[in-house]
């Protein structure tokens, strides 16, 4: 029986790509007749411009074309995707192993071999629809969860910007250690998300303009364990959760929640303490003007060795600085 595209309330819409027409033809049959939007190329350079001005769901690539082939045209879709996820299928009549990973390096999500049978064609398509779905699903969830942790803090005057000031600041310390690029946005949305668990923190503790009771205190230091349940559902979240637990642990083990020391605290989450300390120390609270940037610097070289920062990494950001403060002013 024929699979329809009926699962999205939205009809999804497939790029096919053949250099020959009646392969074409043959193709946009099959699809239109199972409920898609197709649009079709008879070559790289046209599918290109058909993906920069429409929104595509899914492609379907020959691999041997003249010019761009598929493997070629494959990697510059995903890559002009960006985040997006955009499933991609090889169409091809290689079977060796050696194209196939040639394939999977390009970036396709699977192949299908010439000559094809519909139904596997499209069974295929539908699956890759329905994870393309979930990844979507996941990443407008992802936002929401940024979004939130930024319309939390400038709720309040003195915590307004932080967390924007202290991911961006994480990330130029992170690209001075020549950390991936990869690694560098995770840092990024830990940056941003670090304090979300404040959400969860009553507002008069928080507000207090006086010394905090230790009851109140452990209270503060729950917003740690919040964050980490409140990112915990996506799976995209997974590398930053660490560094939200994190943050607050010390060098010398005396910090919170869980106690841990050295090098057993995650390196992004000591690396994000340094910011996440130095960002409060020159920003004003309830209780206290903040200080000079410079003058930050001095009270953290003072402090470098008494337990609450990795020293060395310490010692880094301590060298870089002064020419980001210079730059700021």
């Amino acid at each position: 029986m024929q699979q329809t595209a009926t699962f999205t309330k939205k009809i999804p819409s497939i790029l096919i790509v053949d250099d020959i027409e009646t392969n074409l033809e043959l193709l946009e049959t099959i699809f239109h007749k199972a409920g898609f939007k197709v649009h079709k190329a008879l070559n790289g350079e046209r599918a290109i411009e058909i993906f920069k001005k429409d929104s595509i769901d899914i492609a379907i690539l020959d691999v041997m074309m003249p010019g761009i082939d598929g493997f070629q045209l494959c990697s510059m879709l995903k890559s002009m995707a960006g985040k997006r996820y955009i499933p991609i299928i090889l169409l091809t009549a290689l079977s060796d192993k050696k194209s196939r990973i040639t394939g999977l390096e390009c970036g396709a999500d699977d192949f299908i071999s010439k000559p094809f049978d519909s139904t596997e064609l499209i069974t295929k398509i539908m699956s890759l629809l329905k994870l393309k779905s979930l990844y979507d699903e996941l990443e407008h969830s992802e936002n929401i969860i940024l979004t939130l942790a930024i319309a939390l803090e400038a709720r309040d005057p003195y915590t307004k910007g932080h967390s924007s000031r202290v991911s961006e600041l994480a990330v130029r310390f992170a690209s001075y250690l020549m950390i991936p690029k990869e690694e560098q946005e995770i840092i990024r949305k830990a940056g941003l998300l670090h304090d979300i668990g404040k959400i969860g923190i009553n507002e008069n503790i928080l507000h207090k303009k006086g010394r905090l009771t230790p009851a109140e205190m452990e209270e503060v230091k729950r917003h740690v364990l919040i964050g980490e349940e409140i990112c915990r559902p996506l799976n995209s979240m997974r590398d930053v959760i660490p560094i939200i637990r994190y943050h607050h642990e010390r060098w010398d083990g005396r910090g919170f929640p869980d106690g841990l020391s050295g090098k057993d605290i995650p390196f992004s989450a000591r690396l994000l303490a340094i910011i996440d300390a130095y960002d409060a120390m020159v920003s004003a609270r309830p209780y206290r003007e903040g200080l000079h940037p410079l003058r930050v610097l001095e009270c953290m070289k003072e402090e470098r060795y008494s337990g609450q920062w990795d020293p060395e990494l310490l010692g880094e950001f301590l060298s870089i600085m002064p020419a980001i403060i210079r730059s700021q002013t």
